[in-house]
C-alpha cells in the first residue's frame, strides 16, 4: 500500500485507544471496528457488500500491520453483516441463534438492503456468498488476541433485534461496541424484529459492563459517553412504556 493510500486509511479510522479504532461507513453511517492483539485482529461488524468488506480487511490490515483472525457480528441487519464473506479463514462469532436467522432470512435480507438503497446487484452476490456466525455466544465469550490481550463479547439482547451482541474491550479507557442498542446519528430504530419491551435491561446490562469512564461506541453516529447512553435508556422505556 502506497503512502497516499496509507495517509487516506489512517484518516478515515478513528483511534480510540491503544490498539482499538473505528470507521464510519458511507451510505448508512454503520460503524465498523477492530480490535488488535499481538497474535491477530478482531472486527466488528463487516459492512453491506463484499466489496465493503474486502475494503475493511484491507484497511486494517494497513492499520495494525497484522491479519483478521476474528469477526464479531453485532446483529443480523444487513448493514453490519454483508461484508462477512470477504473474510474467508477468520472466525466469525454472533449471539445464539444468529446463524439460523440469517440462514433462514436471506431473501429478507436482500429485500431489506434494496429496498433502502444498496445495489441490488451487490446484494444478490453478497447474500448468495452468506457466511453465518459458527461460534455463538449465549452469555459471554472471552476472544484471546495474545499476549494477554483479551476482548468480551457478550449477550446482552434482545432489544434492537432478538440477537444482540456487544464487544468490551478491556484498557484506558475501556471501549464498548454496542451495535444498534444505542444510535447517535438518528433515533433508535425498532423494525419487527425489535423487542422493545426487553430494550431498556439490554442497555442496563450494557452498562454494567462499560461503566462511567467507558467509551460506547455506537452502531451509527460519534461515540458517546455513559450519560447519553442512560438518557437513551430512559427515552426508550418512555416510547414504549415500559419500567423505567
Amino acid at each position: 500500500m502506497d503512502s497516499v493510500t496509507e495517509e487516506r486509511v489512517r484518516e478515515r479510522w478513528e483511534v480510540l485507544a491503544p490498539d482499538v479504532a473505528r470507521r464510519r461507513l458511507p451510505g448508512w453511517d454503520a460503524t465498523v471496528g477492530a480490535v488488535a492483539g499481538p497474535e491477530g485482529v478482531l472486527v466488528v461488524d463487516t459492512g453491506a457488500t463484499l466489496r465493503e468488506g474486502a475494503e475493511i480487511r484491507r484497511e486494517v490490515r494497513a492499520l495494525f500491520g497484522r491479519p483478521v483472525t476474528h469477526v464479531a457480528l453485532t446483529h443480523p441487519h444487513f448493514d453490519h453483516v454483508l461484508g462477512t464473506a470477504a473474510f474467508a479463514g477468520v472466525q466469525v462469532y454472533g449471539a445464539a441463534g444468529l446463524a439460523d436467522v440469517l440462514e433462514r432470512g436471506r431473501e429478507a435480507l436482500r429485500a431489506d438492503a434494496v429496498r433502502h438503497g444498496a445495489d441490488p446487484e451487490a446484494v444478490a452476490e453478497a447474500v448468495d456468498l452468506l457466511v453465518c456466525p459458527r461460534h455463538s455466544v449465549s452469555g459471554e465469550v472471552t476472544v484471546g488476541l495474545g499476549a494477554g490481550r483479551q476482548v468480551l463479547l457478550a449477550n446482552v439482547g434482545p432489544g434492537h433485534t432478538g440477537h444482540d451482541l456487544t464487544v468490551l474491550v478491556p484498557g484506558r479507557p475501556e471501549v464498548v461496541f454496542c451495535g444498534d442498542l444505542v444510535e447517535e446519528s438518528g433515533e433508535p430504530q425498532a423494525g419487527p424484529d425489535a423487542v422493545p419491551a426487553r430494550w431498556p435491561a439490554a442497555l442496563d446490562r450494557l452498562l454494567t459492563l462499560g461503566g462511567e469512564d467507558a467509551v460506547y461506541v455506537p452502531g451509527h453516529g460519534a461515540v458517546v459517553d455513559a450519560a447519553y447512553v442512560r438518557a437513551q435508556r430512559a427515552e426508550l422505556a418512555r416510547r414504549y412504556a415500559t419500567a423505567p
